[in-house]
């Protein structure tokens, strides 16, 4: 095949042209990198400002999420010492209750409430040929009185105004009792504060104390008091 003269021609133009442009892009690389020195080093920077943006609202997202952690764990233990607060509380009123009541049934501080008074006299009569200390008031019906009436509840409990405490003692002295070595005659009455209907109801149960003395031939007589005052202890014992 033969090379026309043109042919030859418009390739030396294109081998031209495109050297031109070859150099004038170069040219123009250079160009733009006097214009704007610090054009590539602006960009780099920016990207680490970016990345170093991300990297922080990474770093913020799980503050935020241990910051909800740790005030959820807050509100429980608030809520834990508010509970265990209410229940000492509790515990400091119920054990103030308990020596308060103690004290009262030791006999060291003067108790005033309801209540209810039992008399026991001896039989008013006595059949003829008949032992006499079969009818009369003995130690032990006192001291069956005195026991069902602190099972029941009595807060304070006294004999003829001899206040008992947790170490008090009643015996018979013949034809006496003797409270704690006080001495004491018939009628014995027998005052006790607490819930009245409860310890009157106690005292009434079939078969129970009443119904014992009753049947040793006591007179027996049970009221309720609306208010019963009764000193201390060691008052009374000076």
């Amino acid at each position: 095949m033969k090379v026309r003269g043109k042919h030859a021609i418009l390739s030396f133009v294109l081998l031209v042209t495109g050297f031109i442009l070859a150099v004038s892009y170069e040219l123009t690389n250079e160009r733009q990198a006097e214009l704007n020195p610090g054009y590539e080093r602006e960009w780099r920077h920016e990207d680490q400002l970016r990345s170093q943006i991300i990297m922080e609202q990474t770093a913020n997202l799980k503050l935020q999420e241990d910051l909800r952690t740790y005030q959820a764990e807050i509100r429980a233990l608030e809520e834990d010492l508010s509970m265990q607060d209410e229940e000492q509380e509790v515990l400091t009123a119920n054990l103030l209750e308990d020596l308060e009541r103690l004290r009262k049934l030791v006999g060291n501080v003067e108790v005033k409430g309801p209540g209810i008074e039992i008399s026991l006299e001896d039989a008013s009569y006595v059949p003829e040929g008949a032992n006499v200390n079969d009818y009369i008031v003995h130690e032990v019906h006192i001291q069956e009185v005195v026991h069902e009436l602190y099972v029941s509840g009595a807060e304070a409990i006294a004999v003829n105004g001899y206040r008992l405490s947790h170490q008090s003692y009643i015996q018979c002295a013949g034809p006496v009792i003797m409270v704690d070595g006080n001495v004491s005659q018939a009628p014995f009455v027998i005052t006790a504060i607490g819930d009245s209907e409860k310890l009157e109801a106690s005292l009434g149960i079939i078969g129970g104390v009443k119904d014992k003395l009753l049947n040793d031939e006591i007179s027996v007589r049970v009221q309720r008091k609306d208010v019963i005052k009764l000193d201390p202890y060691l008052t009374e014992r000076g």
